[in-house]
This record gives structure tokens, sequence and C-alpha cells, in this order.
């Protein structure tokens, strides 16, 4: 953090909540904007120029996904704590973030007062979480798990789920074609559609939600 405050770098494809993000951190005489981005591949790139100390991240954007885009700033710049803000507050969304090394999850819904504690919580060090997400944390881990479930992603066909077990095991699309005996298109196919199931924006979501699921 400079002696200037916590210098936050915004991400969301939302064009108003970014100027209503960055009207509102721009009166705090603590924190400073030094950029906003529209999309993942955006904020990796604005990370490495700017060098924020809090980035604020929402999950769903266009191209690279924020749970990615995520798992990416942690990596390459650790200095940079990022918080989630965000519509979703369903389990998968929360642990996937926190997986990928987010501080904090708060939901776009908070008033002013708490996101501001949020960022400068997430800025010190800390974790934090709205208390709706907490109050998710809490019942969750309260409630015994059997593990994985005998028969993961019942959406999916079986051809779905044989494809998705290998995406799991990084092989490629050339490859996946190859072993199961279908053609490049057919694979294409059927990956769009474990997407579209599975609500995932990219491969390497589809990746994490397979590992969980065991197929890997």
């Amino acid at each position: 953090m400079t002696a200037g405050g916590l210098r936050v770098l915004i991400a969301d494809d939302h064009p108003l909540f970014r100027a209503g993000m960055r009207a509102l951190l721009e009166t705090m005489p603590d924190m400073e904007v030094v950029g906003v981005a529209g999309t993942g591949d955006e904020v990796l790139a604005l990370a490495e120029r700017v060098e924020p100390d809090v980035v604020l991240m929402d999950l769903h954007m266009p191209a690279l996904g924020g749970i990615e885009a995520t798992r990416r700033i942690v990596d390459s710049y650790p200095s940079a704590a990022v918080l989630v803000v965000t519509m979703f507050d369903d389990d998968y969304s929360v642990f996937t973030a926190m997986r990928a090394g987010a501080r904090g999850y708060v939901l776009k819904d908070a008033d002013e007062e708490e996101v501001l504690r949020s960022i400068r919580a997430v800025g010190h060090g800390e974790a934090i979480f709205s208390p709706a997400i907490a109050r998710r944390m809490v019942d969750f881990f309260a409630v015994p798990r059997s593990g994985t479930p005998p028969h993961a992603f019942p959406q999916l066909s079986q051809r779905e789920r044989e494809v998705l077990g290998l995406i799991a095991q990084g092989v490629n699309n050339a490859a996946i074609a190859d072993r199961l005996c279908l053609s490049p298109k057919t694979v294409r196919n059927h990956i769009s559609n474990i997407f579209s199931k599975l609500q995932v924006a990219d491969r390497a979501e589809a990746i994490v939600r397979a590992r969980e699921g065991g197929l890997s």
C-alpha cells in the first residue's frame, strides 16, 4: 500500500457498476482507483501495469472469466488481494473463488459501508465475506458430507461425462477426438454443451467442476 492509500483496480463487465464503484471509491481519502477493466484479459493486463493492492473482481465476464483471472492474478501478483464482488451466492461460485485465491466475497446488493469495509479488510491482509456468504459457508461445513455422489453431473450424457473427464486430465480437443473416435466438430459440440449445462465460462472452470465431481 502506498502513502496515498489502497490502490484499487475494478473489474466488471457492466459499465454502470464500474462507474458507480469508481465514483464511490474516489470519495474515499484512503483509496485510489488505479484502473477499470471490463474483461478478464483486461484486468490481467492492467494488474501488471498498475500493481494494485486490491482487485474488485466480478466472476462472470466475457472471454476469460473472473475465476481464472483471480487464479492468475494470485499466482503472478501475490501482493494483490482479490475481493470478489458478484451477484452469485451459490456454493460452487463461492468455493471455487476461494480455491482460486480470492481473499473475500461480497454480494453486489451489499451497502456501501459493507463494500468499503471489505476493501479495507482484504487490503490489510484479512479475509472477509458478506453475512449471507458467511452463513452459507457455516451451513455447508455443518452438514456431514458423505463424499462424491455416485453419479456426478446427471445433467450430462455419458459421452459428455467422458469428454469432461478427458478435459480434466488436460487432454486437448484433437486428442479427445482421437481417443473417442469422434470428429473434431463433434468434440467441439460436446464441449459447448458441457459448458452450457454446467454454466461455466471456459475450460479452466470446467476442469475445476470436473475435479470437484471426481472426474480426474
